[in-house]
């Protein structure tokens, strides 16, 4: 019988960038949205995320992906400097009202309580947004499919030991990434959203993390405009970190010829720095 040589298949070496097509932006009205995105796979995933959280992307399940809209710049990474955060009043009284909360931090893995959850905060909350429609197979998949070092961090109620609030969360090499976070609607004076980051911030600085990485904040949307309220806060602008300053001061529009080529975003991406025995 005759032989064949072994076909060997490999991950590319270096990732590949892709552009989604222009679609309705879910945050500010007569926009369009585009991103550029990456798979995220293979024995360099963390070190990959680490890397490309640093440069503005965020995760969503095996996908690294930031804003490239063409006439538009108002999508910006924000993260918190944990160690110069302080609480304003009123966030020093959320911390209060939710002292008695029981945190438990477990592996990725979606059970039927945080699905019921889930779907009581979309339904109250973003019953017209882009994972309305998600199913439990859905939610699943977005909990479970990561590369990388995720937790699900979830917050039970000490008198009914009632779920009321989870967040998926990554660790990262410089910080703590919050993926996705949801709650109990009827929870609404307890000002869990802000809790969750609080406690966070907590988080971090137990574990000696400089950054808590928050997602997009966008000024003009009333949906990501709350991040601005957070001290201490960075956001990724024109290629670099740089300190919120005053929020008014950032304008939600941009002039489409100051949006650099998507060439030229992919050629200014900086990769991580892998030894010589993994770049084979």
């Amino acid at each position: 019988m005759k032989e064949y040589p072994t076909m060997r298949h490999t991950l590319p070496l270096a990732p590949q960038f892709y552009v989604t097509a222009p679609q309705p932006c879910p945050y500010l009205e007569e926009r369009l949205e585009r991103k550029l995105f990456t798979a995220l796979q293979g024995q360099d995933a963390q070190e990959l995320n680490d890397e490309l959280s640093r440069q503005g992307f965020r995760r969503s399940q095996n996908v690294l992906y930031r804003p490239s809209c063409t006439d538009c710049a108002a999508c910006m990474s924000a993260r918190i400097k944990t160690q110069e955060f302080t609480p304003s009043k009123s966030q020093k009284r959320v911390l209060k009202r939710n002292a008695s909360f029981e945190r438990r931090v477990t592996t990725t893995w979606a059970t039927e309580e945080q699905y019921e959850l889930f779907r009581t905060y979309l339904d109250s909350r973003h019953a017209d947004g882009g994972m309305a429609d998600m199913d439990v197979f859905e939610f699943a998949a977005m909990i479970e499919e990561t590369p990388i070092r995720s937790r699900v961090i979830e917050y039970h109620d000490p008198d009914t030991g009632k779920l009321v609030a989870v967040c998926l969360t990554d660790v990262l090499q410089d910080g703590l990434s919050m993926v996705y976070s949801f709650f109990d609607p009827a929870y609404e004076k307890q000002s869990l959203g802000t809790f969750i980051i609080l406690d966070h911030v907590k988080i971090a600085r137990e574990r000696e993390l400089p950054f808590v990485y928050l997602g997009y904040w966008v000024p003009g949307s009333p949906k990501m405009g709350y991040k601005a309220n957070f001290s201490a806060l960075e956001i990724y602008k024109n290629g670099d970190w740089q300190a919120l300053g005053d929020a008014s001061e950032h304008a939600t529009g941009a002039h489409p010829l100051s949006t650099a080529p998507i060439a030229e975003q992919v050629a200014n991406i900086s990769l991580p720095d892998l030894p010589a025995h993994r770049r084979i």
